[in-house]
């Protein structure tokens, strides 16, 4: 009984305040010159979430690879992760304005971070932000976004072409161990399945045994 109570009370902890608007945070990013152009990730305090993305470029002469497919699904991301966006939102006193610094710098895609909650809701947009807290933050949640379009890649190659999935697991293992791609947590689904499956080829497997021992348990 009363662990079930010391339970219930650390659960209501995570709830807010009866009338008071429950905390979310959301990107959305854009950038025409890549496929997909247009995303928009949402996550909430209990590491739960949805992801949205648009590929609207056609092959070309110059890129005649298959965009990678729209996805638009729940997600989950680790605690740890989550905890670190909140408290980066919150320790930047909910963002500043004019969060764009207006440097001379290559353009990244624009980010348009938005935190709402019981203190209200603010913005902030930039390609390169003139806090160098929020630039890293809003870099992490580009890579967290790189892992999920990544996921729904590789289910489509399971499904169509299993041969692809040799590159794009050398591609995909490159960019977790550089830092472009973060939150494997949120793929553990696809790749336990690639792990389980034997007519996939051994190398791509063995590539998905080592992304799966950098999940955080």
């Amino acid at each position: 009984m009363k662990l079930a109570a010391l339970v219930l009370a650390t659960a209501s902890l995570a709830l807010p305040a009866h009338g008071e608007p429950a905390s979310v945070f959301q990107v959305d990013y854009s950038n025409p010159d890549l496929a997909p152009s247009h995303w928009v990730l949402t996550i909430h305090p209990d590491g739960t979430g949805h992801f949205q993305s648009r590929s609207d470029r056609a092959p070309t002469l110059e890129t005649p690879q298959i965009n990678p497919p729209n996805v638009d699904r729940d997600i989950r991301l680790s605690e740890e992760f989550v905890e670190h966006v909140f408290q980066t939102a919150q320790n930047r006193k909910l963002f500043k304005p004019n969060c764009e610094s207006h440097l001379k710098v290559a353009f990244q895609g624009w980010k348009r971070l938005t935190y709402s909650g019981p203190e209200g809701k603010v913005v902030c947009e930039f390609n390169y932000a003139r806090d160098k807290e929020i630039q890293s933050l809003g870099d992490s949640l580009v890579s967290v976004a790189t892992t999920i379009i990544e996921g729904a890649k590789l289910e489509t190659l399971l499904q169509h072409d299993r041969l692809g999935l040799d590159k794009e697991t050398e591609y995909l293992l490159e960019a977790t161990n550089d830092g472009r791609a973060q939150q494997i947590y949120a793929i553990q689904e696809i790749l336990q399945r690639l792990a389980d499956d034997e007519g996939v080829m051994e190398r791509v497997r063995k590539r998905v045994r080592v992304l799966m021992a950098t999940i955080e348990k």
